[in-house]
């Protein structure tokens, strides 16, 4: 093996001398580096507020009034009178049935009576003078009682002929079929020339009012003992003069322009689907509303004064699906918080436990952070990125009761 040479040696030092130096170097660098700062958060502050609350529920529509027509009396159907999907009011004739024998039948009635009517005052002359001769002993009682009987026989067989009139004037009048309310009415059942009979199964049209109209919404019974649980508990306030208006969504989305009053809540549960029927009446003017359509209705359920509001996006759930809040103690350090949560108002959450006045939610930057953490808390505000701003802002207060 050859010796190293000197040159060798002191290329060989020098390598060995640099490689200290960065090594050196870079210790000290390392060693200067600040620790990383803290997470930035976002927080509104909770605040309670007033909110009137509401609830959606699905409905239909119907007829404010409806009359199903039918006939009165058996006969041929001469005449229809109404052109379909049009406006009829009370009283005018729809369809004409062939009046020939009922006008047959009421001549017929009155001539009876006329007869009947002749015959009285010779009968009751002769009652008149028996009576008369009876007292001076010139007729025997039995004339006098036959007399009195033939009276009130004519008497009787007037009345009955005078109901039969009275029966063939009414089936007279039914020969005209008239409308029974004001509406709208929809197709004929028949044409002229079909034979109808009296009070058949089948309605020959159907006229429905449709200003105002119904809209029956169903609301779930354990809904509704909720709501009488939480005015029970003085958590919702109902007082106010239009705690019964309520507003209507269209199937489109639209919102319907005039406002309905809550008629009633029914007092029986369907046992099929466990709800209790809302009818809700709402004026249709222009008729928009049409019987049938799919609607949902914003019924108020009443004013809690100390609502606690907050955004959607600042509650998260756990593995079990439990809904949870991060906030910032006095420490500015992240502490979790389990919520109960009660429903959805708009695009924020209503919570009835878990939070209270003047904790800082976290609601931007959530991903970052982990309960125990330091944060540097930042400002939020229009548009999401200025500070510190009052849930009150996000959410329409309640109106003011008169």
């Amino acid at each position: 093996m050859q010796p190293i040479s000197f040159r060798t040696r002191l290329f060989l030092y020098a390598a060995v001398l640099l490689i200290g130096l960065l090594s050196a170097g870079c210790q000290r660098q390392s060693q200067a580096l600040p620790p990383p700062p803290a997470p930035e958060v976002a927080t509104v502050t909770v605040r309670p507020q007033k909110v009137l609350l509401t609830t959606q529920l699905a409905g239909r529509t119907s007829a404010f009034r409806v009359a199903e027509i039918r006939p009165q009396v058996n006969g041929l159907v001469r005449k229809r009178l109404f052109t379909e999907g049009t406006d009829v009011a009370a009283g005018d004739v729809l369809y004409h049935v062939d009046p020939a024998s009922f006008e047959a039948a009421l001549n017929n009635a009155k001539a009876a009576l006329g007869r009947s009517e002749a015959n009285l005052p010779a009968i009751r002359s002769r009652v008149e003078r028996y009576g008369q001769l009876l007292a001076e002993k010139a007729v025997s009682q039995q004339d006098y009682d036959d007399a009195d009987a033939a009276l009130k026989l004519a008497e009787a067989d007037i009345a009955y002929w005078k109901a039969n009139a009275e029966t063939a004037r009414i089936n007279l009048a039914y020969t005209r079929i008239t409308a029974p309310i004001s509406g709208r009415i929809g197709r004929s059942a028949i044409t002229e020339g079909s034979i109808v009979t009296a009070y058949q199964p089948m309605a020959l049209a159907t006229i429905q009012q449709l200003d105002p109209i119904y809209v029956d919404v169903p609301q779930s019974a354990n809904a509704l003992l909720r709501l009488k649980q939480r005015l029970a508990q003085g958590q919702l306030n109902q007082n106010g003069n239009n705690q019964n208006k309520v507003r209507l969504l269209l199937e489109d989305g639209t919102v319907y322009p005039l406002q309905g009053t809550l008629q009633f809540r029914d007092i029986t549960v369907d046992p099929t689907t466990g709800s209790v029927t809302l009818r809700v009446v709402f004026p249709n003017p222009d008729g928009v509303l049409l019987p049938g359509m799919f609607v949902r209705a914003v019924i108020k359920e009443g004013v809690n004064e100390r609502a606690i509001l907050i955004p959607q996006q600042a509650v998260s759930r756990d593995q079990k699906g439990n809904p949870a809040a991060l906030v910032v103690d006095a420490e500015d350090k992240v502490r979790q918080r389990m919520l109960a949560l009660d429903q959805a108002v708009g695009d924020q959450w209503l919570v009835s436990s878990g939070l209270s006045q003047g904790d800082r939610l976290i609601v931007e930057g959530i991903q970052k952070v982990r309960p125990g953490a330091a944060v540097r808390v930042i400002a939020l505000g229009a548009g999401g990125h200025a500070g510190d701003a009052k849930l009150g802002n996000r959410a329409a207060p309640a109106p003011k009761s008169n």
